[in-house]
């Protein structure tokens, strides 16, 4: 909290994205720069966490892909944001039981955070995986982008719309100097001119402008149009047009004020998987329709997976797995508000767990 009130006294107010920027990848004071958020112990636990299934499931799309697009001598699959490890554990214990494909894979790793970096590091011991800092450092293809949980955790502006007034959403200091308010500064003609351009200003007061999540796809999109690939990313978000306030934080797996701790709290947002899928179109790659977690994975064979691994283990054993496979699937846990988005290069034509 020091870092924010220090920033606010010396100018006044910060807007929302800046404030989530500070808030989570501050190299000292930042959410993911100096915890492990993840598991029991953690702020929240992931699909790849909950069940080792997910990341088999992943790993057997990326697979498929290869095969589809001619078993291409290399082939990059590379992760954005791998948390702990835990999925990119998953695939290369996965990928190890198809040969030909092993051969030709390598892993690359998208990590900001040292601390995460030095977790993962510490979990995988493989040469074909690598750790870059930013997309650009890839020159070579094809390459899968996965992304599960990453969006959602990148800075956004917020815009609250009042009639025809725009005015961008910003924090300050109390007068007594120690706590958070809010504050409401007219919104920059740019700002209002790339909104509308968006086709952003819909029924709703808030509008959420994910800043940094559009300059990644246009990074991504271009790669991917230059050495073919697909980007794969599993998010909670929304398909119909609204606009709403869907800033979030949760500590120790329970929803938690935003603006209360920020440095010891996550932050995250929903997904705006119209704009995603507008902005990947516009970039000239292909999107597929946008399905849920659970409509992916059952595509893809979990459940005839679980039955067949639970055919030879105990009560107990057997249990587990369809406890975890619960949560990843059902519409009250993960499996309706977590959404899967697939672009590709024009042509690829690929749709596994999609179609």
């Amino acid at each position: 909290m020091n870092k924010i009130i220090n920033i606010l006294r010396e100018q006044k107010s910060m807007p929302i994205d800046q404030f989530i920027d500070v808030a989570l990848y501050d190299k000292k004071f930042g959410y993911y720069m100096k915890k492990n958020p993840f598991g029991k112990k953690g702020d929240y636990i992931t699909s790849p966490l909950i069940s080792n299934l997910f990341g088999e499931m992943l790993a057997i799309w990326c697979v498929a892909f290869w095969e589809h697009i001619g078993k291409p001598k290399k082939i990059l699959i590379t992760e954005l944001g791998p948390g702990d490890a835990s999925l990119c554990k998953n695939l290369l214990n996965t990928f190890k039981n198809f040969k030909s494909f092993y051969k030709c894979v390598e892993i690359k790793l998208i990590e900001k955070s040292n601390k995460l970096k030095r977790i993962q590091k510490a979990r995988i011991k493989n040469k074909k995986v690598k750790w870059i800092k930013k997309i650009n450092e890839l020159n070579c293809g094809p390459i899968i982008f996965l992304g599960n949980e990453f969006f959602d955790s990148l800075p956004i502006k917020q815009i609250y719309k009042k009639e025809n007034l725009f005015l961008e959403k910003h924090i300050t200091l109390s007068k007594n100097n120690k706590k958070i308010d809010f504050l409401f500064k007219k919104a920059k003609k740019n700002l209002i001119k790339n909104i509308k351009k968006l086709d952003l200003v819909n029924k709703g007061n808030t509008i959420e402008y994910p800043i940094v999540a559009i300059k990644y796809l246009k990074i991504i999109a271009k790669k991917i149009k230059k050495y073919d690939g697909a980007l794969l990313t599993f998010d909670y978000g929304y398909i119909e047009k609204k606009n709403q306030d869907t800033l979030q934080s949760t500590r120790k797996h329970k929803y938690s004020n935003v603006f209360k701790e920020p440095g010891n709290t996550d932050i995250t947002h929903h997904i705006n998987y119209k704009l995603f899928s507008k902005i990947l179109k516009r970039n000239k790659l292909e999107v597929e329709k946008i399905v849920s977690q659970n409509e992916f994975l059952q595509k893809l064979g979990i459940i005839e997976r679980a039955n067949m691994l639970s055919k030879k283990i105990n009560f107990r054993a057997k249990a587990n797995i369809y406890y975890r496979l619960k949560k990843l699937l059902h519409y009250r846990e993960m499996g309706d508000l977590f959404k899967v988005l697939l672009a590709q290069k024009k042509g690829t034509k690929f749709s596994l767990g999609f179609r």
